[in-house]
């Protein structure tokens, strides 16, 4: 490929002027907006609670990412980072009337009663999908506009846009941390993160929840890497790009976690000290005690004397087992971390209503940033494919795919939309992304060749790649890839997949329900796990057959057929 004429780099399919990026900053902030999302402040932190304490998970994090930068290397810069090809891949409300109501909301919480009933109104079985829920459906809505207000020109106006969704999250989490190291209980919630459990690296799971982490956190073989450095000059440092995107991107997910963690460790806290209160009244009342002859300081010694001296009438109460670190390791992921974990801490805390609206807005802008890339990774393989008609303007197209996907995600405004929202993140990408990836590198590497690889990228950045980053292309990157594929599947093969349902019904509610998937559930979960995939294959046929038509409508004009040098058609 190097070295050889093709097209003006500054120029599409269609001959108009490529657009380019202003400047490198905003190419950069566009990665990493598109990198850093969600899962860096809701994923990453969940998964430091599960293995007990985040130095070990973050190690293992921190390792696999830095390995995954020979990944991004490439998908920066295959195929598409050169001029000569087009992209060919790809609080509980009292005054109810209705008592059944009343009661979910005091046997559960009233952020936890918020958000499953007065936002989500959710059913308490996926079957049951129910009429769509208005506030949702326009909600949805005037998030698509916002999203085709700032892709509309592409690169051009999320360019603009992406100074302020990249970096206002960074300004909201180091408010959040100067304000979350001012309370109390923010040291222990830092302490419980950074204490390591080194017995977690011997779990298999432990690795495989990290290498699919990094999958998500890094945004990896979703397309948009490659969409975006389409538009920087034939000649860049892509690997410098690649490592400085893979290390903002785990630096970023660690900053946020001390943030979380602070305001985490002052609602575990405060959650420790209302359990050591409730005890307390106990103690009071059953021993006609005075209000204030014990506080939280000397519960533990009065509870250790009255259980010396009357140890019957103590077994008798009710008292709860008020341990901080059981506080801490309540864990939350996804939306429950967000809207119900992190939103009870920031009830607490002083001037509620301003943290509520910095944090929701931090999070609509790590949202927002990271649908520029995914939707740049739509638009711009249609329109260097040229798929619509070089008339059809690019606003038409981009309204047209933003508006396919505000359809598709209307069945998550349905009561049982939070449910198949679970599915969409737990089968839709994964399996997808792996498969992808590892396909990409066998291309690159037996496909395309290592030789010309090479000779691509030294006549990019002036260096061939050094023995390291060949021998990962060739053979620990297949092999890694393979491996996590077959680990994943075995994984979910291993149990039948369910999901937890909010069943006010249930025997142990507020705890969620434990539902097997129903058949047709089960189907629809199957199909979505490949179905991306399946789009590969589809798509090279559909362009083998267009070549075969166009040779049969082309013949030779002296009448003898035109060798064919063996290939088909």
């Amino acid at each position: 490929m190097a070295g050889t004429p093709g097209p003006d780099p500054s120029a599409d399919g269609g001959g108009e002027a490529r657009p380019a990026w202003d400047s490198k900053l905003q190419y950069l902030l566009s990665c990493v907006g598109f990198a850093v999302g969600l899962g860096n402040l809701w994923r990453f932190p969940y998964l430091c609670q599960t293995y007990g304490g985040g130095l070990g998970c973050f190690t293992v994090s921190f390792l696999v990412s830095l390995y995954y930068n020979t990944v991004l290397t490439w998908v920066l810069w295959y195929l598409l980072n050169s001029f000569q090809h087009p992209l060919p891949w790809s609080a509980c409300p009292l005054d109810l009337n209705r008592t059944g109501l009343v009661q979910e909301c005091r046997d559960s919480s009233p952020v936890s009663y918020f958000w499953y009933r007065r936002t989500l109104n959710v059913s308490a079985d996926i079957s049951d999908s129910g009429p769509v829920q208005w506030r949702l459906l326009l909600c949805l809505a005037v998030s698509w506009a916002v999203v085709y207000l700032c892709v509309i020109r592409g690169i051009e106006t999320t360019g603009k846009a992406i100074y302020f969704t990249a970096l206002f999250p960074y300004l909201v989490l180091t408010v959040f941390l100067v304000r979350g190291l001012t309370l109390p209980g923010a040291m222990q919630g830092l302490t419980y993160l950074f204490t390591p459990d080194l017995r977690v690296l011997q779990s298999p799971r432990v690795w495989l929840d990290a290498a699919t982490q990094i999958f998500f956190s890094l945004s990896l073989a979703f397309g948009g890497h490659i969409a975006f450095a389409s538009y920087n000059p034939p000649r860049n440092n892509c690997r410098r790009d690649a490592v400085s995107i893979a290390l903002v991107n785990s630096m970023t997910s660690l900053y946020a976690s001390i943030a979380v963690f602070s305001v985490l460790g002052f609602k575990a806290a405060s959650d420790h000290g209302q359990c050591l209160d409730r005890n307390i009244l106990h103690l009071i009342n059953a021993f006609d005690l005075p209000e204030q002859s014990m506080s939280r300081d000397t519960y533990t010694a009065a509870l250790a004397r009255l259980n010396a001296s009357q140890p019957a009438r103590v077994a008798g109460l009710p008292l709860e087992a008020c341990r901080l670190e059981d506080f801490l390791d309540k864990s939350a992921s996804g939306t429950g971390l967000a809207f119900i974990v992190f939103t009870e801490a920031v009830l607490h805390m002083p001037g509620a209503p301003v943290w509520a609206v910095l944090f929701f807005a931090m999070l609509f802008s790590l949202g927002l940033s990271s649908m520029f890339g995914n939707m740049e990774s739509i638009i711009t393989p249609l329109l260097d494919l040229g798929v619509m008609p070089r008339r059809v303007p690019k606003e038409v197209l981009t309204g047209l795919a933003c508006l396919l996907c505000f359809l598709t995600a209307t069945c998550f405004t349905l009561r049982s939309g939070s449910y198949w929202l679970e599915i969409f993140d737990q089968y839709a990408a994964a399996l997808n992304l792996i498969l992808l990836a590892f396909f990409e590198v066998i291309g690159v590497v037996y496909v395309y060749g290592m030789k010309r690889f090479c000779d691509d990228i030294a006549w990019m950045t002036g260096r061939r790649p050094g023995f390291y980053w060949r021998a990962t292309w060739k053979v620990v990157s297949p092999l890694l890839l393979l491996t996590i594929f077959v680990a994943y599947t075995a994984l979910l093969a291993s149990s039948p997949p369910h999901y937890k349902a909010w069943n006010p019904r249930y025997e142990r509610f507020p705890s969620r329900q434990e539902k097997p998937y129903p058949g047709w559930v089960l189907a629809a979960c199957a199909l979505l796990s490949f179905l991306p995939t399946l789009w590969v294959p589809v798509v090279a046929l559909g362009q083998l057959l267009a070549r075969c038509r166009e040779k049969t409508r082309d013949p030779p004009q002296d009448g003898h057929p035109k060798p064919r040098g063996g290939r088909a058609c």
